[in-house]
């Protein structure tokens, strides 16, 4: 994990993110000392993960209902553009 001056990280923002994106690189930005903000790849799900955790749920017979229910109650707003 490196660590970079506020300073450093705002001028060199671009490099730290695409380290960041093709590197898989952690940063540490420091200002006056102290760490004040990490900089890392954003945590994602595969979408087989996804279907997986889906497929895992018990069957709800009842879901369609519920939505039979929540459409019926309802009710179409009709707004007007002003112009």
């Amino acid at each position: 994990m490196k660590s970079l001056s506020a300073t450093e990280a705002a001028r060199r923002f671009s490099d730290v993110l695409d380290a960041v994106e093709t590197e898989g690189e952690t940063f540490l930005v420091v200002r006056h000392g102290r760490t004040i903000a990490r900089i890392e790849p954003a945590a994602g799900q595969q979408g087989s993960a996804v279907k997986a955790l889906l497929r895992s749920a018990p069957h709800d017979a009842k879901w369609i209902e519920d939505v039979r229910l929540a459409r019926a109650s309802t009710q179409l707003e009709e707004r007007r553009w002003p112009g």
